[in-house]
């Protein structure tokens, strides 16, 4: 049963790269915003011009993906926040998301060292407890996947504030889920799997279907961050009153 949870995690993860609907914001519905982005379009994205945009562009942009549309969206996204401020107005939100300063191709650098800080962090917590734990302890195998789960999650995160797609985005997302619910299940492990084999064995499935479940309605149904936010708390409330009880 587990390894068809796991088989039809794979499967939605790669369904994860369909395009989602269109998120709209304050900023991308303003008309100043719409007229600024299609101007550059016809000016810049095209023909000739397309072809001297490619030749100009850094080559580390176009490797990161940045296309002559992203680069249009990004200058009148400033251009429309400038306005807004000269009209003492609040900065707005583009596209569900506020607007950050590009650094090189890191579309949101503090956001991006943060994460690949924690990643790092993680590794090396993982060194450590490798060479201090013996591979023939009971716990070794779940908390070493819970610090490779973790290595995902932060790597993903890393790569989603460096450059934000829908893709990058679901990733860092559905990720940072699997981080949660392996923290429930590594609390089930250190409390009851040891002497309840079976017991644990269930409650792996249950949490691979409820990540299933989760990613499948994210990516098939609706992304919705408020749903996404809830799910992720209540499932991470388990380990904040289940570890405090576990034996050492």
């Amino acid at each position: 049963m587990a390894a068809r949870a796991a088989l039809l995690l794979l499967l939605l993860l790669m369904a994860a790269a369909a395009p989602g609907p269109a998120r709209g914001s304050q900023g991308d519905r303003e008309p100043l915003y719409r007229e600024c982005l299609s101007r550059c379009e016809r000016q810049n994205c095209s023909g000739a011009a397309l072809r001297n945009f490619r030749a100009r562009q850094p080559l580390y942009m176009g490797l990161t993906g940045w296309t002559c549309r992203d680069e249009c969206k990004y200058e009148c996204m400033w251009l429309t926040v400038r306005l807004y401020q000269q009209g003492g107005h609040r900065v707005p939100q583009f596209h569900g998301k506020w607007p950050f300063s590009r650094f090189l191709f890191f579309q949101e650098p503090a956001s991006a060292f943060a994460s690949f800080l924690n990643g790092l962090a993680s590794l090396v917590m993982l060194l450590r407890y490798r060479a201090a734990v013996p591979p023939a302890a009971p716990t070794y195998p779940t908390c070493v996947a819970f610090a490779w789960v973790s290595l995902n999650a932060w790597f993903w995160s890393t790569v989603f504030h460096t450059r934000d797609t829908a893709l990058t985005e679901k990733l860092d997302y559905f990720c940072a889920s699997a981080v949660v619910l392996h923290s429930v299940y590594l609390c089930c492990v250190r409390t009851l799997g040891l002497q309840r084999p079976a017991l644990i064995s269930i409650f792996r499935a249950f949490l691979l279907l409820f990540l299933a479940g989760h990613i499948s309605y994210l990516s098939l149904v609706r992304f919705d961050y408020g749903y996404n936010l809830v799910a992720n708390a209540a499932a991470a409330i388990p380990t904040g009153v289940w570890l405090p009880c576990g034996h050492p």
